[in-house]
């Protein structure tokens, strides 16, 4: 829910087609887990410190993602279902996607992922939570670990050249 951008490209070229989407990283890492709040530290595990600057809570595009988490907590409290569950659904309920693939840390955290899979998200839901993050948003943009296919980037179509400028990218 952090990280919307392959809905203004990637998603509706698949649903078209009828191509099989694999997400990944639903939990954009533990932000869409509720762990990461403003005004806490954050602890630096080996794989945060790997990636400090996706944690560094002093950035503007996590800035964004602690706004946007605690919007999304009060919309899954009303929805009556934990954080997690509501993001994994989200992941899952474009009609493009095939699969979502979990990343639990612990039996636990895998146990909490798999009760999240026969959730579903009714309009309401999913109006209110295109409001905080719009579809084809990356909240954090720098800090996605994707980059559009060749294909999919400005000026590939017709023969014209193709950036490699980080900047054009994205969505």
């Amino acid at each position: 829910m952090c990280v919307r951008g392959a809905e203004a490209g990637e998603l509706p070229v698949a649903g078209k087609y009828g191509l099989g989407v694999l997400t990944w990283s639903p939990l954009n890492s533990g932000w869409l887990t509720g762990r990461f709040r403003r005004g806490d530290a954050v602890e630096l595990t080996a794989f945060r410190k790997a990636v400090a600057w996706e944690f560094d809570l002093s950035l503007p595009g996590n800035q964004r993602k602690l706004d946007a988490v605690e919007q999304l907590r009060a919309v899954a409290e009303e929805a009556g279902v934990f954080l997690t569950h509501l993001a994994l659904a989200f992941a899952a309920s474009h009609r493009a996607v095939t699969s979502v693939i979990l990343g639990p840390g612990t039996a636990g955290h895998l146990d909490d992922q798999l009760a999240a899979a026969d959730i579903r998200i009714d309009d309401d839901i999913l109006d209110r939570i295109d409001e905080i993050v719009p579809p084809g948003t990356n909240l954090n943009p720098p800090y996605t670990h994707y980059t559009r296919p060749l294909s999919l980037m400005p000026g590939s179509a017709a023969g014209q050249p193709v950036s490699l400028n980080p900047d054009h990218c994205g969505p």
